[in-house]
C-alpha cells in the first residue's frame, strides 16, 4: 500500500482548475497534516485519495499497484450516522469487511471501549453530542483496522474538551499502526499532532516537511505568508 505516490494529480471541474499537476509521495507511518488557504483543495484530495472522486488527469501510484492492497477508511467533518444505537453504527460498519458476528461484536465493544463510549453502546446515535459523534465516526473507522485513515478537519465544529478527547484517540489510532492524513484549520493542533506538513497553494504542494522545520523555517514565500497571516501574534523565522 505504501509508498503512496501521487503524480501529476489534476482536478478542473467546468470553469475552475482546483489541483494542477499535483505531485506527492507518503509514507505508511506518522500523522501528515494537510494546510492551506480555504478553497485550495484539501477535502478534494483526501476525496480523490479515497476513491471517492476520479481526477482530471495524473494518477495515484500504492506501492506499484493501481489500487490500494489495504483497508483505506475516512471520517468527513460531519460524519453521518445511522437511526440505530451506537454498537449497531459500528457493528453495522463491518458486515462487508467478512468478519464473523462474533468477531464483528468484540471489535466494535473494544473500540467503543477505547473511545470512551462503551456506556453509550445502546443508546440512540443520533442523540450524541457532536463531540461523542465525532468520536463515533473514529471508532466505525479504527474497528476497520485501516491501514490509511483520512480525517477531514474531525474537530473544526468541538470545544477544547472534546477536541483533546478526538486528539489523543488519533493518537492511538496512529500508534496502533495506521497512517494518518488529516486536514486542519487549526496551527496549534497541527503543532501537536503532526509529524510532516505538506502545504498546498494554486493547486500544488508547495511543501512537505517536518512539522517542526515547517513551523520553523517554511521554505516556500506562500507558506510563510499564511503562517504569517493566521498566527494572532507576530512571527518571525528561523534561518
Amino acid at each position: 500500500m505504501f509508498p503512496l505516490r501521487i503524480n501529476g494529480l489534476r482536478f478542473a471541474p467546468p470553469g475552475r482548475v482546483v489541483l494542477d499537476g499535483l505531485n506527492l509521495e507518503l509514507g505508511g507511518e506518522g500523522i501528515s497534516l494537510i494546510l492551506g488557504p480555504n478553497g485550495v483543495g484539501k477535502t478534494l484530495l483526501l476525496r480523490l485519495i479515497a476513491g471517492l472522486l476520479s481526477p482530471s488527469a495524473g494518477q495515484l501510484d500504492w506501492a506499484g499497484k493501481a489500487q490500494p492492497d489495504g483497508r483505506l477508511a475516512m471520517v468527513f467533518q460531519q460524519p453521518m450516522m445511522l437511526r440505530l444505537s451506537v454498537f449497531a453504527n459500528v457493528e453495522f460498519a463491518l458486515r462487508p469487511q467478512g468478519f464473523s458476528a462474533a468477531e464483528r461484536a468484540a471489535r466494535t465493544n473494544e473500540v467503543l471501549a477505547r473511545v470512551g463510549l462503551a456506556q453509550r453502546a445502546a443508546d440512540c446515535a443520533r442523540l450524541l453530542s457532536g463531540g461523542e459523534r465525532q468520536r463515533l465516526a473514529l471508532a466505525r473507522a479504527w474497528a476497520m483496522r485501516p491501514r490509511l485513515l483520512l480525517l477531514d478537519e474531525p474537530t473544526a465544529s468541538l470545544d477544547p474538551s472534546a477536541t483533546e478527547q478526538v486528539e489523543r484517540i488519533i493518537r492511538e489510532v496512529r500508534t496502533d499502526g495506521a497512517k494518518v492524513l488529516m486536514t486542519t484549520h487549526n496551527l496549534g493542533q497541527a503543532t501537536r499532532l503532526a509529524d510532516d506538513i505538506i502545504f498546498l497553494a494554486e493547486g500544488r504542494v508547495q511543501e512537505h516537511a517536518p512539522a517542526q522545520r515547517f513551523f520553523a523555517r517554511p521554505q516556500s514565500p506562500a507558506a510563510r505568508a499564511f503562517l504569517q497571516g493566521e498566527l494572532p501574534w507576530r512571527i518571525t523565522f528561523d534561518r
